[in-house]
């Protein structure tokens, strides 16, 4: 639908009110100029559309345009999106890149000014973005708020760059974003105090409900690995003002199957009233971020969703500024040309760069969580042979590694354990935040045909067993494809199946291992720097 005038009518749900009614809304040069009740506005419900409250769009490997294309045939029609991603690979030139993508799709994009880039000292990114550029990009009208302030433990001790750059978001009366896992107590009261609005990192409802109950708004994030639903959701009962929903990192295989829409009908499912829900889902975000995006009232811009009913949310017509951009789960926005910027500098590697001398004492291995980017810290005893500790699928203990991609460097080796990896190895350049080279592998010869097959692509995600390999370039930043989205998912959960078919026992083993190198995550990860210690905030030797 295309026409500068046209109705749509159905069930009207009124969020605010708490009702709904039939109803027949008109829209007119993409706004809604009247909504009429009616006797009869038909079976189908409409409601605000559904707004993913935070999430890195980098991480489901597609530009944003591509992104729009799944996202609306879900019901989605704006995401508040953190670059911080590209931002450490190409700097204030990748926020340009993604601001300037988004806005060739009829979708609303609202893109932060990235805090932390890089994220930690103890890492090496391609970009540094500091106080100064962190002050222009909030000036500017499009960036609506400060990204995730990852750096709490700068937060707390009161660093002065990071206090400036709250500082510059307060000045200008735009939000800061939060990111503190497992702060409790007078540390999160302090962390809240600094002027940090929000968090999606909560992972129990006991760490949630402390800082609901001092002010910040929690958004409940399920993703592709981390999966906080579950734990928080029942919390909404009594904090539907103080909550929104997100999906922080989604691969795009899972954007295939849903987006915001599928945690609404699984709170529904749960007995949470609807209207709470929606609440969540749609206006929160609208009003926390002052987003200019259409809540179903007449003046505003028309962005709304027809669903066929209020329980599974299945959507039938997604409208993005009065335009009809999906109908019936199939998107109606069309691909445009995209760029390929990239900043990749390193050279292909040697098995035997990836020997690890025999030690008798336990090793110190990081046990990735399934569904989680928490990990923890395990000992076990080495397996040696030839003078070697050696990878031992058969008690699940393969080496990590990570590789500097932005310029020739001894490779970073470790241990690792809870993927289950039986043969073979996979990699990728997808490996938050500085977005290096990480790899797990049953063997070194493995492990470096799956890194050397990302570096041959500059960028992309691989695996290798013998003499088959399989790789998903991404030309883009080396985290995103120029391909088609659907093009794109496929060929990701193709290379999910293959890595499970290996043995991996994950349910996302590529989004999994690119968490094992988020050092501002607990317990145990690892950069190219070598293994680093979450909870002391230092390299280990």
């Amino acid at each position: 639908m295309t026409s500068a005038s046209f109705t749509v009518s159905g069930k009207l749900v009124d969020i605010e009110g708490r009702r709904v009614v039939s109803a027949r809304v008109t829209v007119e040069d993409g706004r809604i100029t009247r909504i009429e009740e009616t006797s009869d506005g038909g079976d189908d419900y409409l409601l605000p559309g559904f707004i993913d409250a935070h999430v890195h769009v980098e991480s489901s490997m597609l530009v944003p345009s591509e992104f729009a294309r799944l996202a609306v045939t879900h019901g989605t029609v704006a995401t508040v999106s953190d670059p911080h991603e590209i931002a450490n690979v190409l700097g204030v030139a990748g926020v340009e890149f993604m601001i300037a993508n988004g806005k060739q799709a009829p979708f609303h994009f609202f893109f932060g000014a990235p805090s932390c880039v890089p994220a930690t000292e103890f890492e090496t990114a391609g970009a540094r973005i500091g106080c100064e550029a962190v002050g222009q990009l909030l000036a500017r009208p499009e960036v609506l708020y400060l990204s995730e302030m990852m750096d709490f433990p700068g937060v707390l001790n009161g660093d002065a760059e990071v206090l400036r750059k709250i500082a510059h978001a307060q000045l200008l009366g735009k939000p800061v974003d939060g990111h503190a896992p497992g702060l409790h107590g007078d540390a999160a009261i302090q962390y809240i105090d600094a002027g940090i609005s929000t968090d999606h990192e909560c992972f129990t409802a006991e760490e949630a409900l402390g800082k609901l109950e001092h002010g910040m708004i929690v958004q409940v994030r399920e993703g592709s690995a981390a999966k906080n639903f579950e734990a928080l959701i029942d919390l909404l009962h009594d904090w539907d003002h103080r909550m929104m929903l997100c999906s922080d990192d989604k691969h795009p295989d899972g954007l295939v199957e849903g987006h915001i829409n599928l945690l609404c009908a699984r709170a529904v499912a749960r007995g949470i009233d609807v209207f709470k829900v929606l609440r969540a889902a749609c206006l929160n975000p609208i009003e926390h971020y002052k987003l200019p995006v259409g809540r179903l009232r007449v003046g505003d811009p028309a962005d709304f969703i027809v669903v066929e009913d209020l329980q599974s949310f299945r959507v039938k017509k997604t409208f993005i500024s009065g335009r009809l951009v999906a109908e019936e789960g199939r998107s109606l926005i069309e691909r445009v040309p995209v760029a390929a910027p990239n900043n990749f500098a390193c050279s292909p590697l040697r098995p035997e760069q990836f020997a690890l001398a025999a030690k008798s004492e336990d090793l110190l291995v990081i046990e990735a969580l399934d569904g989680q980017l928490i990990t923890r810290k395990k000992w076990m005893p080495p397996t040696v042979r030839e003078g070697q500790c050696m990878a031992d699928p058969s008690k699940d203990l393969l080496k990590i590694a990570v590789v500097n991609r932005y310029a020739d460097a001894p490779p970073a080796v470790a241990w690792i354990t809870g993927t289950g990896l039986q043969r073979g190895a996979i990699a990728g350049s997808v490996a938050h935040d500085s977005h290096n080279i990480v790899a797990i592998g049953a063997n070194d010869e493995d492990l470096c045909a799956a890194i050397n097959l990302v570096i041959e692509h500059k960028g992309g995600i691989s695996l290798a067993h013998g003499a088959h390999h399989r790789v998903l370039p991404l030309p883009v930043a080396g985290i995103m494809s120029d391909g088609d989205a659907y093009t794109v998912a496929d060929a990701y959960a193709a290379l999910d199946r293959e890595a499970q078919g290996l043995g991996s026992s994950l349910a996302a083993p590529f989004m999994t291992l690119s968490f094992m190198a988020l050092l501002v995550i607990p317990h145990l990860k690892m950069s190219d720097k070598g293994l680093f210690d979450g909870d002391a905030f230092r390299l280990l030797s």
